[in-house]
C-alpha cells in the first residue's frame, strides 16, 4: 500500500456535517487539550465567509462575546471539529459578510428564511 492509497482513505472516512452556507447560526463542537485531559467545548455565531473547497475548505464563524467580537476559522477537515450543529437559516445577499463587523446592536441581525 503506497502513500496515496492511505491518503485516499484517510479523505474517504472524512465527516458527514449538515449543508450551512454564510448567514446562518452554527454550534461548533470541537475538542480542546488541556494538559491531559481533553474536552469539548462550544462556539456558537454566524458564518461569515467560507472559503475555498474540498479537503482545504474553510469558514469563520463571528460571535459577540460581551461588547467584543470574536471570529474563529475552522477547516472543515480538522480532526478536532466533533459536530456542527445549523441553528438558524439566516438570509443574505452576499457569500462575504465581512460588513457585519462595523455593526453594532440591532443592525447587526440577520433576517431568519423561512423554510
Amino acid at each position: 500500500m503506497n502513500l496515496m492509497d492511505v491518503i485516499e482513505k484517510e479523505l474517504a472516512i472524512e465527516k458527514q456535517f449538515p449543508e450551512f452556507i454564510s448567514g446562518d447560526t452554527i454550534t461548533v463542537h470541537y475538542k480542546i487539550k488541556e494538559g491531559n485531559k481533553e474536552r469539548i467545548q462550544q462556539f456558537r455565531g454566524v458564518v461569515i465567509q467560507i472559503k475555498g473547497t474540498g479537503h482545504t475548505k474553510t469558514f469563520t464563524v463571528r460571535k459577540m462575546s460581551g461588547s467584543t467580537g470574536v471570529e474563529r476559522i475552522f477547516p472543515v477537515a480538522s480532526p478536532n471539529i466533533d459536530q456542527i450543529e445549523v441553528n438558524k437559516k439566516g438570509r443574505v445577499r452576499r457569500a462575504r459578510i465581512f460588513y457585519l463587523r462595523g455593526l453594532t446592536g440591532k443592525k447587526a441581525r440577520i433576517k431568519e428564511k423561512r423554510i
